[in-house]
């Protein structure tokens, strides 16, 4: 699985262009090579920097969206994108030509633009999505996960051109087999040729005899697949892992679009999330909180030990550094806050009943036991 420009960051996919920003900052800080002893910070500097160009930039960032990783590098690389923040097609026509939606499309929607050899090309297959749950200690170590996703795939039988192999074949009589048809329309601007594709024959510009049976002449079938995916420790709540060519086939030949894996994870019992941070409240009894103590207190990789002063009220929260979740493909994790509950108790025997009559009388207190002296050392708290 190619990791993909928000992947580098460690941001979601709506994450705003402060977000990127101060991810890039901090991935800068990290792996710029003048400061970082990684062996490979200097490759990671440079794929921080490129994400944060292109997902800062809103034109290249919807185009980048839309293509997905792999096929937005190709259209770099054929110069598809000229440093000049738009997402247009090959080098010296701005209207594109690259086959990833835009202004070429447009382009080609009215003007032609290629005819019926561009309506045929390989294309990419679109993406699929599927949502994937985690329990709160998986989204702490990392996993690799298997799952089951039922998406359509290449129809083996007719090998995804919808007929059989010895079909008879004839020209579309609609389109003249250009698997485009053309109407003119009347504009404001003048008389404007908009170009669509064949309802007929589909835009293959040629007619079958006969469909394949197992897939109805749709040249896909659909099918369950088990798939296995790595979680990367620190993932959160809401996020989507990319598994690039594990979606939809593309038409004419072309390659399998992406699938998108949307993670959930479940609250837990014992923490609560707030980013990488994590919330825990920790009971006390009122002799723990009057004279202090040091308790063990659980974390998601075991237990560790916390000083309670003495003097500490119910509701204190006190916070353990570097014990909470992963940075998502960062150094470090967040903190645990731990808050103090100061427990009464329900019951009391005769000896514990007069030790803390005696307290309170210690203390300036009137004693009334039929009041409900603990009543009152409950609601004070």
């Amino acid at each position: 699985m190619t990791e993909d420009f928000y992947d580098v960051l460690g941001v979601s996919r709506d994450a705003d262009e402060d977000d990127i920003k101060q991810a890039y900052r901090e991935k800068a800080s990290e792996y710029h090579p003048d400061v970082s002893d990684d062996p490979d910070a200097e490759e990671k500097f440079k794929k921080a920097k490129k994400a944060k160009e292109v997902l800062t930039d809103e034109e290249k960032r919807q185009a980048y969206d839309q293509m997905g990783h792999e096929r937005f590098e190709q259209a770099e690389k054929r110069g598809g994108f000229d440093g000049g923040g738009g997402a247009g097609g090959a080098r010296g026509n701005p209207f594109g030509g690259g086959g990833g939606g835009g202004f070429g499309d447009i382009f080609d929607q009215f003007f032609g633009g290629g005819g019926a050899g561009n309506q045929n090309r390989p294309r990419q297959g679109q993406d699929l999505r599927t949502s994937l749950q985690l329990d709160l200690e998986e989204a702490f170590e990392g996993v690799e996960r298997e799952f089951t996703v039922t998406r359509p795939t290449r129809c083996d039988d007719c090998d995804g051109a919808g007929h059989p192999p010895d079909a008879d074949a004839k020209t579309c009589t609609n389109c003249d087999g250009q698997g485009q048809v053309t109407q003119v329309q009347q504009t404001p601007l003048g008389r404007m040729q908009q170009r669509s594709t064949c309802r007929r024959c589909g835009g293959d510009g040629t007619l079958y005899s006969e469909t394949c049976s197992t897939c109805n002449g749709d040249g896909q079938v659909r099918e369950e697949s088990t798939l296995s995916v790595d979680i990367p420790a620190g993932i959160r709540d809401g996020q989507t892992l990319r598994m690039e060519r594990e979606g939809a086939p593309g038409p004419n030949g072309g390659p399998k679009g992406d699938l998108l894996i949307e993670v959930s994870v479940a609250d837990h019992p014992e923490f609560d999330r707030e980013g990488d941070d994590l919330h825990h409240q920790y009971p006390i009894s009122f002799p723990q909180a009057t004279f202090g103590d040091t308790v063990e207190v659980p974390t998601l990789d075991g237990t560790v030990e916390m000083d309670v002063p003495s003097g500490t009220q119910s509701g204190e929260t006190f916070r353990l550094k570097g014990k909470g979740m992963p940075r998502l493909r960062r150094r470090g994790r967040g903190d645990l806050y731990v808050q103090v509950q100061v427990v009464t108790p329900d019951s009391l025997n005769s000896e514990q009943r007069e030790a803390l009559e005696q307290f309170a009388e210690a203390g300036g207190e009137e004693v009334d036991v039929n009041e409900g002296f603990f009543e009152r050392i409950k609601s004070s708290f």
